[in-house]
């Protein structure tokens, strides 16, 4: 073999690794960007239960305004969309809003058998485990990503077609963080 034949030879290996490289980190743009519209699915979902929540309870508790107001505030806010940090926070101020709408329901024993608001409350809480699940699945994603485009020599290729990394979507509420508090 000669000097040219080695030099093409590993020339060769290089555009190889290079469009596997760059091919991987396509790969997991796009799990990632699939993991973010999981996320938005259940969202809608939720954004779309919450009228009808707030209704059902409405009819038992119409001296709670000031709930049903903080409740479609959040909603209004949640549909304003934004950045991730903006989304996630939004996210995390319905989540809240909707605890409070709950404690009031709890307030009201007739609510609390009606078929309607049991059933949306099932749902609700179904749809807020999926969304929590595919949080998870989707900062699994972006950790996998931000991975490849840190690390040797996967980053070389990242910084050439300019990959950015993605943000988490975190819990940026202070109170969700904190323990619970239970009084007896």
């Amino acid at each position: 073999m000669g000097f040219t034949t080695i030099l093409l030879l590993i020339i060769g290996a290089l555009v190889v690794w290079a469009v596997l490289a760059y091919n991987g980190l396509v790969r997991f743009r796009n799990r990632a960007q699939e993991a973010f519209s999981d996320i938005d699915v259940q969202l809608k979902r939720r954004f779309d239960l919450v009228p009808n929540l707030v209704n059902t309870v409405k009819g038992y508790a119409a001296h709670e305004t000031s709930v049903f107001e903080k409740v479609t505030e959040a909603r209004a806010r949640v549909a304003a969309g934004g950045s991730l940090k903006d989304r996630a926070e939004s996210e995390n101020v319905l989540s809240q809003t909707l605890k409070t709408l709950f404690a009031v329901a709890e307030n009201y024993p007739d609510l609390k058998a009606n078929a309607n608001f049991l059933e949306l409350q099932r749902e609700l809480s179904d749809t807020e485990n999926k969304i929590q699940s595919a949080r998870r699945f989707y900062n699994a994603n972006v950790r996998d990503l931000n991975t490849r485009i840190e690390t040797v020599p996967t980053n070389i290729i990242a910084n050439f077609f300019n990959f950015k990394q993605m943000e988490f979507f975190e819990v940026e509420s202070s109170e969700e963080k904190e323990p619970v508090k239970v009084a007896f």
